[in-house]
């Protein structure tokens, strides 16, 4: 579900544009950077919080 919200929210971005994106629990850490990688996206940051949440930023291809 995570990536469907990340997805809607990149389909109404322009190219180029950079989103973040905090992910909580360790399925959407491990799923979420590999399917934007695999649609094109660069990951352009990965960064594990304080709190136990990770902060994902992508730029949109």
């Amino acid at each position: 579900m995570t990536f469907v919200r990340t997805r809607l929210a990149l389909d109404r971005m322009a190219s180029g544009q950079l989103l973040r994106v905090r992910l909580k629990g360790a399925e959407p850490r491990a799923n979420v950077p590999k399917t934007a990688t695999e649609q094109g996206h660069a990951v352009l940051a990965c960064d594990d919080q304080a709190d136990g949440s990770t902060l994902l930023v992508i730029r949109k291809n």
